[in-house]
């Protein structure tokens, strides 16, 4: 066919040249055949979509008539539910707790009878819509659950997990016409609210079109498209189950239906027994167990009752570690940094707080009792303790329950230890595969960043040569061109060889695995482990079982777990005596004396003034004998008795450096007037009172905790009970050496580091504090004969601790000294009592860069507390101690 050519007009209007206005035209033409083809499409979708409004043909058929023998006793089975599901009306109406943080956990229950073949269905039934107080979330943004009312209707496997959309092993419909598999949610029903007669029918019948499939249906009009079963649900049998949450709902197994269907269906309850598969518990000896297992801490405890719930599903756990985990899978997320605890006693910090705060333990812990099911109760520290035992048992009453004690201590089962070596190998192969995960992860980030620059490359170079071809520059491909698109086909990179995860021969040997939290938080073991002990009948146990040792063994391993413990455990329940207070009390004073003593004898006027005080009291202390002698008439034997006294009072010749100081019977005047004390420096007051510390310290934890398995505690503890007693820190750093034992090494007359690294004390409880004295200046004295002899490293030179900063307004000290209650001398670095310091903590400012010049000011003293301070020169700046009194 001839082209048409341009008319008069069309030649007049155009410019172009007769070839290009060819070309023009061939593209038209182009242009006009895909916009046909464009329409076509449009008109073939807009075909499609009018065929998709169409009602699809029902493929379901009426039943035909059964003859077979019908199933009996369809029903929910209560012991399969969770514990807030609360039957009524015979099992038809199914209702719910509310309060106590109930009202974020899904209830859900399945069927006593599964299906295997057939085409069957069941209804239900909103009857009313709760609205229980939901309470303020912490942050004040609201509970983090899903909505208020939820209703899931579909099938379980037996033994899976019991809330629909939870896992692999089960699918349903929801009220808001989602269907759920594992974590699929997808839309293709209708709503169904209050009062709407909601209807799931299963279809395993291998002749149907829909066979496989599960379809809802409301108020007897289908709601959805029949939904392939997953794979992991063909073939087995399916419970009906029903999840719910804050709504009553009334279940139908038939065998007559509420909504009918277009098509004749037969419900559950009607089923042919040969088509299903019932599931029935019954209790051992008429009643219901509930069990008890008792074990040692990072001992397989755990392990243990897992495994125990797996062999025995019929049994419920109660323990805060599934209110967690319920709280889960009701959608209350719990985020991962949150929430540490221990596998015993787990933090929930869920932002809810009727969770936060455990009201839902008391919740549960009133309603168990009450249904008719068999229990596990895996509360690893309160199962050891008597008392705690005994309380547990009062919730179940004898009548109602087989209450039993299961032992679990010392070497596992065989099947034990094979179930822990399955494990450990499924924690080394999950690694193995998360490691290979983030790998191809990574890979694949790097890969589509390459992409992404080769395209903004690619697109740069087509930009550029758009732009060379408008000037009418022509440039010749690079030579290495072809190269580069031979080089298009991606490497083929070689595999790297799967890692097979395999088990080391110490890890074969295991007998427990390691959990991520800790069985029992270390505070409270430490407050309970003396308390542990084995059940007995006597406890109101109808049955004491162990299980993997014998009692005589599982006994002997618990006296020497119990005696380990409190070698290395802390007593944190330990609380000083009045015993020790009373001697800390009068120490702090006498102290303050001592070192009052000191300063005087330091000042020349009061020096004098002392003597003369002495005198006087020398000659009131004849006072009464020399008044008998005056009224005798004896003048000259009543002035002899005062001269005798006064020429006693009168300081007499020693020579301090000979003289023996464990022979001075009073430390205040060694016979001269000068007291024992006299050449303390700042470091030799430290040791003093370090001294008498450790030794008042080690008597009263005796003592105090009254137990003769625990007489003394070894040096890791040593800051812990320090501050127990003396309610200030342990600063090492005050005393310019790097470990304790060097810091005991001042002080080995008085506290030494026996077996195991144990303080032991040196000297006897009851030995007078004037011991003290005595041995801090003989210590002194070698010290300075060491010094004369040349050896440097006998020098002290302990840091001071800096005095707190003066508050705002308040008059500057003088010589250092900052008046009552605010001077410090080895005192808290964090400030414990009253703004004071003791040796102090590493946390916190540290002595050791604190030095300054004390003046020779007299010390202050607080008006509550006797607080010395220690001074090398002044011996009067700052106060000593923790205390107030």
């Amino acid at each position: 066919m001839a082209a048409k050519e341009p008319t008069p007009e069309e030649k007049a209007t155009t410019h172009e040249e007769p070839a290009a206005a060819v070309e023009k035209n061939e593209e038209s033409k182009e242009g006009a055949e895909e916009s046909d083809i464009i329409d076509s499409e449009m008109s073939d979708k807009k075909e499609e979509e009018k065929e998709d409004k169409k009602e699809p043909e029902e493929k379901e058929v009426d039943a035909p008539a059964d003859s077979r023998a019908k199933v009996k006793h369809v029903g929910l089975n209560l012991e399969d539910s969770t514990l807030n599901v609360m039957p009524t009306a015979g099992g038809r109406l199914l209702q719910t707790l509310s309060e106590g943080g109930m009202q974020f956990l899904l209830a859900s229950v399945r069927a006593n009878t599964g299906l295997r073949a057939g085409r069957y269905m069941f209804e239900a039934r909103i009857v009313e819509n709760l609205c229980p107080s939901k309470g303020a979330s912490q942050g004040g943004q609201g509970d983090n659950r899903q909505p208020r009312q939820v209703v899931r209707l579909g099938f379980s496997t037996a033994g899976s997990s019991l809330f629909l959309g939870d896992g692999p092993n089960n699918c349903c419909f929801d009220s808001e016409g989602f269907f759920l598999n594992d974590k699929t949610r997808k839309k293709c029903g209708q709503k169904f609210i209050r009062d709407y007669t909601a209807a799931v029918l299963l279809n395993l019948d291998p002749a149907s079109p829909n066979a496989n499939t599960i379809s809802l249906f409301v108020n007897g009009v289908r709601a959805s498209q029949p939904q392939s079963l997953p794979e992991a649900l063909v073939g087995k049998a399916l419970f009906p189950t029903i999840t719910y949450n804050n709504v009553s709902v009334e279940v139908n197994f038939g065998p007559a239906c509420r909504a009918p269907l277009p098509f004749a269906c037969r419900m559950v309850g009607d089923a042919a027994a040969a088509d299903t598969e019932a599931t029935k518990v019954v209790p051992s000896k008429g009643k219901h167990q509930v069990v008890f297992p008792i074990g040692l801490p990072e001992q397989g405890y755990f392990d243990w009752v897992d495994e125990f719930c797996e062999k025995n599903p019929c049994f419920t756990e109660l323990s805060d570690r599934k209110i967690i985990e319920w709280a889960s899978k009701s959608g209350v997320w719990r985020p991962k940094s949150q929430g540490v605890g221990s596998n015993d006693k787990p933090e929930a910090k869920l932002g809810v707080p009727a969770l936060d705060d455990w009201s839902v333990r008391k919740v549960i812990a009133a309603v168990a009792p009450v249904l008719p099911r068999s229990y596990i109760v895996p509360e690893l520290k309160s199962n050891l303790i008597a008392a705690e035992r005994g309380k547990a048992l009062k919730y179940f009453m004898p009548d109602d329950f087989e209450r039993k004690a299961v032992v679990v201590m010392g070497e596992p089962s065989a099947a034990s230890k094979e179930r822990v070596q399955t494990l450990l190998l499924r924690e080394k192969k999950d690694k193995i595969e998360s490691e290979k995960k983030k790998k191809a992860q990574e890979e694949e980030r790097k890969r589509l960043l390459e992409l992404k620059k080769a395209k903004a490359e690619e697109a740069k170079k087509q930009k550029e040569a758009a732009q060379r071809k408008k000037e009418g520059k022509e440039e010749e491909a690079p030579a290495d061109e072809k190269k580069e698109d031979e080089k298009k086909e991606e490497d083929v990179k070689m595999e790297e060889p799967e890692m097979k995860p395999e088990l080391t021969e110490d890890e074969k040997k295991l007998w427990y695995r390691k959990l991520p939290l800790p069985d029992i938080t270390e505070t409270a073991l430490s407050k309970s482990y003396a308390s542990f002990t084995l059940p007995t009948k006597d406890e109101g146990f109808d049955a004491v079982a162990y299980e993997w040792q014998s009692e005589q063994d599982c006994a002997a391993l618990m006296k020497s777990w119990i005696l380990e413990k409190k070698l290395t455990q802390r007593a944190e329940d330990l609380v000083p005596g009045s015993d020790f207070k009373e001697k800390w009390t009068k120490w702090q004073k006498t102290l303050q004396e001592w070192r009052k003593r000191q300063s005087e004898f330091k000042d020349p006027a009061k020096r004098k003034a002392l003597q003369a005080k002495k005198i006087e009291a020398a000659k009131k202390a004849v006072e009464e004998e020399k008044k008998s002698l005056l009224e005798a008439g004896s003048e000259d034997a009543a002035k002899e008795l005062e001269d005798k006294a006064v020429k006693a009072a009168e300081p007499k010749e020693i020579d301090i450096e000979e003289l023996d100081v464990f022979s001075v019977e009073d430390v205040m005047d060694v016979g001269n007037g000068e007291p024992l004390f006299a050449n303390f420096a700042f470091e030799d007051w430290t040791l003093l009172s370090l001294r008498y510390e450790l030794h008042l310290l080690l008597h009263s934890f005796k003592k105090d905790l009254n137990d003769p398995d625990r007489t003394n505690f070894g040096d890791k503890h040593f800051g812990y009970y320090y501050n127990k007693y003396f309610k200030k820190n342990w600063n090492l750093q005050q005393f310019v050496v790097k470990k304790f034992e060097d810091v005991l090494d001042y002080v080995k007359d008085t506290v030494t580091l026996g077996e195991g690294s144990f303080l032991k004390a040196q000297q006897a409880e009851e030995i007078g504090i004037e011991t003290f004295v005595k041995l801090t200046e003989d210590h002194r004295r070698e010290r300075e004969r060491r010094v004369d002899a040349g050896d440097e490293t006998a020098k002290l030179k302990f840091n001071r601790p800096a005095p707190p900063p003066s508050k705002p307004g308040a008059p500057p000290s003088k010589g250092g000294s900052s008046g009552k209650g605010g001077s410090s001398s080895y005192g808290n670095a964090r400030g414990s009592s009253g703004g004071s310091s003791s040796y102090g903590s590493n946390s916190g400012s540290s002595y050791g860069s604190q030095k300054r010049t004390y003046s020779h000011a007299a010390p202050s003293y607080s008006s509550k507390a006797p607080r010395t301070g220690y001074s090398s020169e002044g011996y009067g700046s700052g106060n000593y101690g923790g205390y107030r009194r």
